[in-house]
């Protein structure tokens, strides 16, 4: 078409009126086909001239890459990008003439925050470069895919060993605390007098109970888990629990608040299931605000999918651990078995749904779990009909 183009302009001043119309309208067809096709594309396309000027952007880019309103080739990229990080690299990387590929960034998407591969390759034409060509790739789910086999691996990894580590421990704690009782009541039998014994005597009965806590939660995460589903109302579940922990939040110096859907579909899960999935998620952001701070829990229901955010102002979690911390055995604490969040993982994907978290460190951290909605409730809140029936 190009081709065609040149050799038309060549014969513009030789040709009729309607030869040029005829020539204009078939060269905005051809332009017409071409933004069809880059707003077609499942990748982002930004285009800058010499100058570093933004020329043009697919829809894609428009809609997912954090970009305010620009006048085409007036303005650099750099300026009209919201996200500072990405904003500084696109000017490096555009002011010194490096080609870039797959440069990761998080970004805020929509108030959703996504993981974006970012890629500066040269605009070459007749063997010059004439600008630049920045490629968008959202990443996110790739990286939650293989994120997610990692876990599904590592459990079943841990499935192996369950058998016969898990009881071969529990064997010997279960005889270890009846032996212990047995020598307390022999000694308060003796009266007066032990006191300093008894009380180390309790601290083996607590490390005890620790370690057997331990190889239940253990036994738990590898184990297959038979769901008992039953329709109910999360709202319900999460005001009992909050209600059941809030003289720990009290002491803990934590308002927790709590911010329900009016109207929340209900859902099949498992009751006792999906209460020990909150409770580790709660019992965390305790943990995470030991100075006190604020908690809060908010449902909410979308076309397809009933959220739960639980989110805390407390220390947050470093970038290098939200990859990891749904993995078995990974823990920042020293008194953490390293498998709460597997079990919540675990518990959550069994319901069929998701979970992801949101943090920086020191600025908290926002726990979302994402439930499937069955279709005939989908049904019902997607159609209101004309009169509201």
């Amino acid at each position: 078409m190009r081709d065609f183009i040149k050799r038309a302009l060549k014969k513009l001043p030789k040709m009729t009126a309607e030869q040029t119309q005829d020539l204009l309208i078939s060269a905005a067809t051809e332009i017409d086909r071409l933004e069809t096709v880059l707003d077609s594309l499942a990748q982002g396309i930004l285009v800058c001239d010499p100058n570093h000027n933004l020329v043009l952007a697919n829809k894609y880019a428009e809609r997912f890459f954090p970009i305010t309103h620009y006048d085409q080739g007036d303005e650099p990229l750099w300026s009209v990008v919201r996200e500072e990080g990405v904003a500084a690299f696109l000017e490096t990387t555009l002011l010194t003439g490096d080609r870039v590929e797959d440069r990761e960034f998080a970004v805020e998407v929509k108030g959703i925050e996504r993981l974006l591969s970012i890629s500066v390759l040269p605009l070459v034409r007749d063997h010059q470069v004439s600008g630049s060509l920045i490629y968008i790739e959202d990443i996110t789910e790739k990286r939650s895919k293989a994120a997610q086999l990692r876990r599904m691996e590592s459990l079943a990894s841990l499935t192996t060993l369950a058998a016969g580590v898990a009881h071969e421990i529990k064997n010997p704690l279960g005889s270890l605390s009846i032996h212990i009782q047995l020598i307390q009541k022999t000694l308060a039998a003796q009266g007066p007098g032990h006191a300093i014994l008894d009380t180390y005597l309790g601290v083996v009965n607590e490390e005890i109970d620790r370690l057997n806590h331990i190889v239940v939660d253990f036994l738990f995460a590898v184990r297959p888990m038979n769901m008992d589903l039953h329709e109910g109302n999360l709202n319900t579940l999460i005001e009992e629990l909050v209600g059941f922990v809030s003289f720990e939040l009290e002491a803990a110096h934590i308002i927790c608040t709590l911010d329900l859907a009016a109207q929340l579909p209900l859902i099949e899960f498992d009751e006792r299931c999906m209460k020990q999935a909150l409770l580790n998620l709660i019992k965390n952001a305790i943990t995470a605000m030991p100075q006190g701070g604020a908690l809060n829990i908010k449902t909410e229901a979308q076309d397809t999918t009933l959220s739960i955010s639980i989110t805390d102002t407390g220390s947050g979690i470093p970038e290098a651990h939200l990859s990891k911390i749904f993995e078995p055995y990974f823990t920042t604490t020293e008194t953490g078995s390293g498998l709460g969040l597997t079990l919540v993982y675990k518990i959550i994907r069994e319901h069929q749904g998701e979970i992801t978290v949101k943090s920086r460190e020191g600025t908290g951290a926002c726990f979302r779990i994402l439930l499937p909605i069955p279709q005939k409730e989908r049904r019902l809140i997607s159609y209101g009909g004309p009169h509201g029936h």
